[in-house]
C-alpha cells in the first residue's frame, strides 16, 4: 500500500494487523464484539480492518460525516463494545463514552499512520481466532427509507463471493494498482473492488480524502491502472483543465457508481481519458456492492445500461407478487445469491420484508433488462437521494423536519444538481399563522443531521399533494419543481 508518499509492504501490513489485534484484546474486545471506527481513510484504519478479523470482531465503519446523534443511534443499536476515533473527532467521542459505548480509544496523527505507534507492548497473538463462513464479518449501516439507518449484516461467506466475483468480472491480479479515494466507510471504497486487492498481491494508493488534482498525481505517480469514483468525484475531475488529464494516462479502468450515469459524462469520460474504459456498475450495502459492470467493448452499444450481473448472482425483474416480467417491461430489481446479506441486525421485521420468497432481495429500485440480459436503471422505489455518492433516506430528513413546530406537512425530494448528481429539497405547508424560512429549517436540520442530509432549498406551499390513501405524491412535486427549473 502507498499512503502520504510511504510504502507499506505485506510483511508491515500483516505485522500491523497482528498488532492491531492484540492492542484489541487489551482494550477488552472479545470475539464476536462489534467495534466501531468513527475515521478518515489511513493506514491504520486498514489495520483495524484486518486486526478486528484476526481477533475474531465485527468491524463496524461509519460515515464520519454523521452527526454525533446519529452515530449515538447507531452505536447503541448495534452494541458496539469499543469505538475507535480519529482524533479530530475526539471531542465528540469522549461525550459518548458510556452513553452509548461502554469504551472510546482516540488515535493521533501518529496512530492514524501506524496502528502500531498506539499499541505498545501488548503480545501479538500467533494466530487468529477462527471464524466460520456464515460468522459475522461486519456492519454496515445504511440509510432506507425508514426514519432510522439499518444494519447490514456481512458475514465472510459473503464477502468472500463478492471478492470471487469481482475478481473475474473486473480482471484483477497481481498486477492491479488501484486508486482508492472513496471513504473505507463505504463499500465503494472498501469492497469496490477495495480489499480485493490485497487477497491478488495488488497495490492499493489510499488517499485520505479526495481532491481532484491529488488524485490524478497519485495516480501518475504510482502508475495506478484501476480507480472507482463517485460520479461527483468523476465530475470534478473533468471539470479540471484538459492538460491535467495527461496525468492519468496510466489508467485502464474506473468504476462509476452511486447513481444512473447520464450518458454525457459517459462520453465526455471517453473524450478525456482515451486509454481507460468507463465501467458503469450497480449494487447496494446490502449486496457487498458491485453487482453488475459493463462488460468491455460493449460500452457504447450498451450505453445507458449498467452492465450485467457478476458471476455467482442471479438477478431478475419481479413484479409486486414477486413474478418475473419480460425482457423490457419496468419492475423491481432483485438479486439473489450468496453474496447477498441474511439482513438486517436485531430487526427480524425490516429483514422479512426485504426478501420475496425465493430468497430474492428486494433492492426497491425500478428497472428492467434488454433481451441480452443488460440491466438498464429507471428509478427508485425507495424515496432515496442519491447525492455526491451518498444515500440519503428523504423520511429520515423529514423526521426532524416534523420537529419543527411551525411545520405542518413536509417532504423532502431529490433534484438534478450539476456537481452532486442530487441534492435534497424540503417542500414544506407551515401551520397557519407560522413562517417558515431556510435559514431557520437548515439550522434546525444542521443540529441533528450530516451537513449533506441538510436541504438545500426551502418551497413553501399552501398544501402537499396527496393520492387518495393520504401518501403525499412526490413524483409530482419533483414534476412541478423540474418544470419551475426549466421555465
Amino acid at each position: 500500500m502507498v499512503f502520504a508518499g510511504e510504502t507499506i509492504t505485506y510483511g508491515a501490513m500483516f505485522a500491523r494487523a497482528r498488532a492491531a489485534a492484540a492492542w484489541l484484546e487489551g482494550q477488552g474486545v472479545r470475539p464476536g464484539d462489534t467495534v466501531a471506527l468513527w475515521m478518515k481513510n489511513s493506514p491504520a484504519f486498514l489495520d483495524l480492518v484486518f486486526g478486528a478479523s484476526h481477533r475474531g470482531a465485527v468491524l463496524l465503519p461509519m460515515n464520519y460525516r454523521l452527526a454525533t446523534s446519529e452515530i449515538a443511534y447507531i452505536l447503541t443499536d448495534s452494541g458496539a463494545k469499543l469505538l475507535v476515533a480519529d482524533a479530530e473527532y475526539s471531542g465528540e467521542a469522549i461525550q459518548l463514552e458510556r452513553e452509548a459505548v461502554p469504551r472510546v480509544a482516540i488515535l493521533d496523527d501518529a496512530a492514524q499512520l501506524d496502528i502500531r505507534n498506539i499499541t505498545g507492548d501488548a503480545q501479538v497473538p500467533e494466530k487468529p481466532v477462527p471464524r466460520a463462513e456464515g460468522d459475522l464479518m461486519r456492519l454496515m449501516y445504511t440509510s432506507g427509507t425508514t426514519s432510522r439507518p439499518k444494519g447490514v449484516m456481512h458475514a465472510y461467506r459473503q464477502f468472500y463471493w463478492k471478492h470471487m466475483g469481482q475478481v473475474a468480472a473486473l480482471g484483477l491480479s497481481a498486477d492491479t494498482r488501484l486508486l482508492t479515494v472513496g471513504p473505507l466507510y463505504h463499500v465503494g471504497g472498501l469492497d469496490l473492488p477495495g480489499l480485493s486487492i490485497f487477497a491478488l498481491g495488488g497495490l492499493m494508493a489510499l488517499e485520505r480524502e479526495f481532491d481532484p488534482e491529488a488524485a490524478l498525481r497519485v495516480i501518475r505517480d504510482n502508475d495506478l491502472n484501476g480507480a472507482w469514483f463517485a460520479p461527483t468525484m468523476t465530475n470534478m475531475i473533468l471539470a479540471l483543465p484538459p492538460e491535467r488529464w495527461a496525468d492519468a494516462a496510466s489508467l485502464r479502468w474506473v468504476i462509476g457508481g452511486g447513481e444512473r450515469t447520464p450518458e454525457a459524462r459517459i462520453h465526455a469520460f471517453a473524450k478525456a481519458f482515451p486509454n481507460a474504459r468507463y465501467i458503469d456498475a450497480y449494487g447496494l450495502t446490502e449486496s457487498n456492492g458491485g453487482d453488475t459492470f459493463m462488460e468491455p467493448g460493449r460500452e457504447i452499444e450498451k450505453i445507458g445500461s449498467v452492465g450485467r450481473p457478476i458471476p455467482h448472482l442471479e438477478l431478475a425483474i419481479l413484479d409486486d407478487a414477486g413474478k418475473p416480467v419480460h425482457a423490457g417491461v419496468d419492475a423491481e430489481i432483485c438479486l439473489r445469491g450468496p453474496k447477498i446479506t441474511a439482513g438486517y441486525w436485531s430487526d427480524e421485521t425490516k429483514t422479512a420484508a426485504a426478501f420475496h420468497q425465493g430468497g430474492w432481495l428486494r433492492t426497491g429500485d425500478v428497472g428492467h433488462v434488454d433481451e441480452d440480459g443488460f440491466l438498464f436503471l429507471t428509478d427508485r422505489m425507495k424515496d432515496m437521494i442519491v447525492s455526491g455518492g451518498e444515500n440519503i433516506a428523504s423520511s429520515e430528513v423529514e423526521r426532524v423536519i416534523y420537529d419543527m413546530p411551525e411545520v405542518l406537512e413536509a417532504a423532502v425530494i431529490g433534484v438534478p444538481d450539476p456537481q452532486w448528481g442530487e441534492v435534497p429539497i424540503a417542500v414544506v405547508a407551515a401551520r397557519p399563522g407560522e413562517t417558515v424560512t431556510l435559514e431557520a429549517l437548515q439550522a434546525h436540520c444542521r443540529r441533528q443531521l450530516a451537513g449533506f442530509k441538510v436541504p438545500k432549498r426551502l418551497v413553501l406551499k399552501d398544501a402537499l399533494p396527496r393520492n387518495p390513501s393520504g401518501k403525499v405524491l412526490k413524483r409530482v412535486l419533483r414534476d412541478q419543481l423540474l418544470k419551475e427549473a426549466a421555465t
